[in-house]
């Protein structure tokens, strides 16, 4: 085992076990969620951010690739009270370093009363606290990643199921695998697009719905996917999930704004307002709809703070979610949102390219 070292924003520094060594920075955030710690390592809406385990023993039924959002793992960093070696195995592999034997829980409430903070951690034979505070202080000079999106999105337009009567152009701002596969079971073919897709290349694809993925970061970042949005509302079907959710309200009047440290977790509970039913869900995301604007109306509600979980305007065709409905690693309340979405489509609704 080597030397660990955790610098954090509020002056402290932790000595930890060193797993999986390296140097590296970013904000550190936490997940609340007892299993599925494969599909959050993997999930891109951690790109640039140390991901904290809450439950204590992290790995205890291995590490199986068939259960990864994407094709590699995201956090620069991880932290747990305990790992597995399966997974400090994998996390070597994928050259992020890893501590544990560490009070994640107490950390955990650190961000919670204080927020969401930088720090800066060091892993290896010979590191001391000073090279974990010098990757804290590195990281307190760094502003937030403008085109974050370019480093989670798609390299090339990928079609996913051959689908029945329906084309959906899904915006890759940070997709997890998990969604294009709950469309692709619905019988949709799904086009992978990458994040800053213009308005003429959506109309070469010609879809029948228009969907905006999650992804990291601040959604004022991914402007090219809101300017989809504002050309084609009206046009086709809009959907989105998290970050998409963002995104729509944006390209529609609304506001966003950067909560405190965020909803983190398979354990969020969300009310519709109008059922009144109350179902789980599970959750990554950092920025919130302030004001949804006049185009969208508040249909859902997370109960806990009452920052708005889903937004639509029945005539223009518009839902959104701001939690991850295809439920993965869980639970599964919110599955029957894909069925509402492709509900929408029907075969008039084709993008036309501009002259």
């Amino acid at each position: 085992m080597s030397d660990a070292y955790l610098a954090l924003e509020d002056g402290r520094v932790i000595e930890a076990r060193g797993r999986a060594p390296g140097r590296t920075r970013g904000e550190l955030v936490f997940t609340t969620a007892y299993t599925g710690y494969e599909e959050s390592l993997t999930d891109p809406s951690y790109e640039e951010q140390v991901l904290t385990f809450s439950y204590p023993l992290i790995g205890n039924y291995g590490v199986r690739e068939e259960r990864f959002e994407s094709d590699r793992v995201h956090p620069r960093a991880a932290i747990a009270h305990e790992f597995t070696e399966d997974v400090v195995e994998w996390l070597e592999s994928e050259n992020v370093p890893a501590i544990d034997h560490i009070d994640s829980r107490d950390l955990v409430t650190s961000i919670r009363e204080e927020g969401a903070m930088k720090c800066g951690i060091a892993v290896g034979d010979d590191v001391t606290p000073e090279d974990a505070k010098a990757e804290l202080e590195q990281c307190k000079g760094m502003s937030e990643h403008v085109d974050i999106g370019k480093r989670v999105t798609t390299v090339e337009h990928t079609t996913y199921g051959e689908g029945g009567d329906v084309d959906v152009a899904l915006i890759d701002c940070g997709a997890k695998m998990s969604i294009v596969e709950s469309l692709v079971e619905r019988d949709a073919a799904v086009h992978v697009l990458s994040y800053d897709t213009t308005p003429a290349e959506l109309a070469d694809v010609d879809p029948d719905l228009l969907f905006i993925s999650n992804g990291p970061g601040d959604p004022a970042n991914f402007e090219a996917a809101e300017t989809l949005v504002e050309e084609y509302v009206g046009e086709v079907p809009i959907a989105g999930i998290c970050l998409g959710q963002q995104v729509v309200a944006r390209a529609l009047g609304g506001t966003t704004e950067k909560m405190n440290f965020g909803h983190r977790g398979v354990n969020q509970p969300v009310r519709d307002l109008e059922s009144g039913q109350v179902v789980m869900t599970t959750q990554n995301h950092g920025y919130t709809v302030g004001e949804p604007g006049d185009e969208l109306h508040v249909k859902q509600v997370n109960v806990n703070d009452g920052t708005a979980e889903g937004l639509a305007n029945e005539e223009l065709d518009v839902i959104t979610r701001q939690y991850h409905p295809e439920a993965h690693p869980g639970p599964h309340d919110s599955l029957g949102f894909f069925d509402e979405v492709l509900a929408m489509t029907d075969a008039s609704h084709h993008v036309v390219a501009d002259d």
